[in-house]
């Protein structure tokens, strides 16, 4: 785990504007389940693209959905027109993605996100009752068991909210 904690690092370093979802915001929160990658929604304008790009450059990001894997070899117009991208790098898997089933586009998933602090540094992180939604919509096995988690420690933190 402790490599994708590194990815995020870079991008977050970089000033790449981004909020953690899927598997690992799972994690974040206390679920127990196990990702092999980082699913994070992302701002695709060319600028924030570009800040993705060079905060990867030296952990060589490829294409994972390609069959030749190409690098990731971003122009201002390769930008253009991008929704989602699955990139493999030295340090594992990161899914970009342009929106989250359930929740929205970009906008509409940063106002439903928070600011938690990731070992030593501020990132951004789908807000709890968000990433339920958001599971929900997805409706594959592995998510029907995040949202029982994801209600497990929704409840807990709903008594200790209550009891203070």
């Amino acid at each position: 785990m402790g490599n994708l904690t590194d990815i995020l690092q870079l991008l977050s370093k970089n000033g790449v504007d981004f909020i953690i979802v899927g598997g690992y915001a799972v994690v974040a929160y206390g679920g127990t389940m196990v990702t092999q990658d980082v699913d994070i929604c992302c701002d695709f304008s060319p600028d924030n693209l570009l800040r993705l790009q060079a905060a990867l450059t030296e952990i060589h990001p490829v294409h994972r959905m390609t069959t030749k894997r190409l690098p990731l070899q971003l122009t201002g117009r390769r930008c253009h027109g991008l929704k989602n991208l699955y990139l493999d790098t030295d340090m594992g898997q990161l899914d970009c993605l342009g929106d989250v089933l359930g929740i929205g586009n970009f906008p509409e998933v940063k106002q439903r996100s928070v600011v938690v602090a990731l070992d030593g540094y501020d990132v951004r992180l789908l807000a709890l009752d968000a990433l339920i939604e958001a599971k929900k919509a997805m409706n594959r096995p592995r998510d029907r068991e995040a949202i029982l988690q994801l209600q497990a420690i929704q409840e807990r933190e709903n008594e200790r909210m209550d009891k203070s």
